[in-house]
Order: C-alpha cells, then sequence, then structure tokens
C-alpha cells in the first residue's frame, strides 16, 4: 500500500509515536537515513524510528554541516523521510534556527513536515560536527530558554536537548546543563562526544530521563552496541552519517570504474538490480492503484 491511500497513513502524531517508541522496553535503535530511499530500506530492515542528521542534510547539499541551512531546507528531507517510512522520525534542529521565536517556529515547521522528535544543540554559531574540536558554547540559561520555547511551542513533538559541553565544562558541567534542560522542559537528553563507557554510565546515573547515545564512526565515542548502550542504561541510540558515508564510497567507487574503465560491467555485482528497486519504492503498488482509479466520464450533449 502507499501514502496516497488515506488507509495506509498512521492515525497518531509522530511525535507520540516517537514517545511510545522510547518509553517502550530495550532501546530505540534511530539509524541516519537522509532521503526518502534509504528511509524505505531502513523500514523494510525492521526498524521502527529513524534520525535524520543535519551533516547528512548538509553533506547531500554539498555544504559542510555549519549551520548552513534553512529551516525549509530541513523539511524538505524531514518530509521525504516521514512520508516515505511511515515511522517517527528525530530530526536534528542544530542551535534551533536563532533564538526562542526561531525555536518555537522551528517546532511548528517540523510538526507539519511529519517530525516526531526534534534535537536542539546548546552550540553557538557556527556550530560544528560534536565530535571536533573548539566548539562555542552558548550560555546555560539561553539554551535552557531554547528548551522551553520548545516545549510550549509544541502540539506533540519530542523534545531532545543535546549538549556539548564535555570538552569546554568537563563531565559535571555537562551533567549540570542536562539538568537545567531536563527543568525547562526537555524529553530526552543527548549527551554529545562522551569518550568512554564509566562517561556514559555516570551520566545515566545522574540525569533522570531517557538519554540518547551517538554511535557515529570517526569520532571520539569508542565503538559499542546497542545491548552495552543499553546495559549503561540508554534508552536510544543513533548512527547519524553511516548510511550517507557507505553510499558515498560507493558513489567515489562508480565514477572512478566509469572514468578509468569507460563503462560500469564491474560494477553491476554491487548495484541494486531494478526489480529490487521497484519493490523497494513500491513501483508496482503505485501503478495498481493508478489502475483502480475509474476514469471520470464526462456527461453527454454539447458543451466542454
Amino acid at each position: 500500500m502507499t501514502y496516497l491511500v488515506a488507509d495506509s497513513l498512521p492515525d497518531e502524531p509522530a511525535g507520540l509515536r516517537f514517545r511510545r517508541l522510547v518509553d517502550s522496553p530495550g532501546i530505540a535503535q534511530l539509524p541516519g537515513a537522509y532521503n526518502g530511499l534509504s528511509a524505505l530500506q531502513a523500514k523494510a530492515a525492521g526498524f521502527e524510528g529513524l534520525y535524520l542528521s543535519g551533516a547528512a542534510m548538509s553533506a547531500q547539499m554539498g555544504l559542510p554541516d555549519l549551520g548552513i541551512m534553512t529551516i525549509d531546507d530541513v523539511c524538505f528531507f524531514t518530509r521525504q523521510v516521514a512520508r516515505a517510512s511511515g515511522l517517527p522520525v528525530l530530526v536534528d534542529g542544530d542551535t534551533g534556527f536563532g533564538e526562542a521565536l526561531n525555536v518555537m517556529q522551528m517546532v511548528r515547521a517540523f510538526e507539519d513536515a511529519g517530525a516526531g522528535a526534534v534535537q536542539i544543540e546548546d552550540q553557538l554559531l557556527p556550530k560544528k560536527c560534536g565530535h571536533l574540536n573548539d566548539k562555542k558554547l552558548a550560555p546555560a540559561a539561553d539554551m535552557a530558554a531554547k528548551v522551553a520555547a520548545a516545549r510550549k511551542a509544541r502540539r506533540h513533538l519530542y523534545i531532545v536537548a543535546r549538549t556539548d559541553a564535555l570538552e569546554r565544562e568537563g563531565l559535571d558541567g555537562a551533567i549540570a546543563r542536562a539538568k537545567l534542560y531536563v527543568e525547562a522542559g526537555a524529553d530526552a537528553i543527548f549527551p554529545e562526544a562522551l569518550n568512554d563507557a564509566e562517561a556514559f554510565a555516570r551520566f545515566a546515573a545522574e540525569v533522570q530521563v531517557p538519554l540518547l547515545a551517538n554511535m557515529t564512526e570517526f569520532g571520539k565515542t569508542p565503538f559499542m552496541t546497542a545491548r552495552q548502550f543499553e546495559e549503561l542504561g540508554y534508552k536510544m541510540v543513533i548512527w547519524p552519517v553511516s548510511a550517507l558515508r557507505v553510499a558515498a564510497k560507493a558513489h567515489e567507487e562508480l565514477y572512478a570504474a566509469i572514468r578509468d574503465e569507460g563503462w560500469t560491467q564491474g560494477m553491476v555485482e554491487r548495484m541494486q538490480t531494478r526489480a529490487e528497486l521497484y519493490a523497494t519504492i513500491g513501483y508496482h503498488d503505485y501503478e495498481a492503484l493508478d489502475a483502480s482509479i475509474v476514469k471520470s466520464a464526462v456527461p453527454g450533449g454539447t458543451g466542454d
């Protein structure tokens, strides 16, 4: 069934579905999906929620992850991922696109685009990937005001507050910020760039709301499994850019083969077939839907 048929659409708002996923037993595994096709593939693999990374969206646009995108840019990707998958999506809202009123506008726009949750971080622009150095922090009170604004604006959107304070303020400072953000109305906390299991465990012991772990590659966090994060007290884990990284590497290799060999035959075994692609996007379901709609008959008589 396609998303064009009303009966196939979710009955509940995405924010409520995201909250139920987090509240259910176990840890919510949220792989990054950066467009409609990857969202369909993640759903087919059995995932019940997705993550939409600012770094992945920026890279798709040929831009660095420095807070350059607009709310409309993010909503474009959010609509794709939420529509294609029908799953609740946690969307990276960077620093909120401004101050309190801008955050409220972001929340409304994200809800309208189909997001289930939003992540807001306590950096200053130009923001950076959380695993890079020399990040500039916003005053904790300013970030708390953004969280409170998001809480006031939301109808159902789940609010995840991210703190990047470990580098500059240490673990104690990051935990203090997290507690302030919870008081301001955050539903969950995302402690970014923790660098060992002990730090993850202490955060979970001291911050009494659902916590999100970021299992990004090439960062400061050591490789751990979803089960390990769950045992440390975490309710969500994301792999934000993994799918894009795999796809981008494949693009490099394909274009090199075309340039050097003049054809793609050597890459065929690594390609999704036409039949597999059509199955993924539901091509024949759309065809069947189109054929099932009765063509309107023009009444007889003269005139247009």
